[in-house]
């Protein structure tokens, strides 16, 4: 007797099943907006750690020259 053949299909994730949402909810000026403001805070984050392992690196070489 053979086995059934085993189909996989793949589960959406989380975020596939929100941007389905938000395409039904917002036109598409406004989704586009949306992704358009978490790109900044994404970069905004970046910059700010960024930021930070510059002061540690200054810092660091401050002490050292002390």
């Amino acid at each position: 007797m053979q086995a059934a053949p085993v189909r996989a299909t793949a589960i959406p994730s989380v975020t596939d099943a929100l941007r389905a949402v938000e395409s039904l909810l917002l036109s598409s000026g406004q989704r586009t907006a949306r992704r358009n403001a978490w790109t900044a805070v994404l970069e905004d984050r970046r910059r700010a750690k960024d930021r930070v392992e510059s002061e540690y690196v200054l810092e660091a070489v401050a002490e050292h020259r002390s």
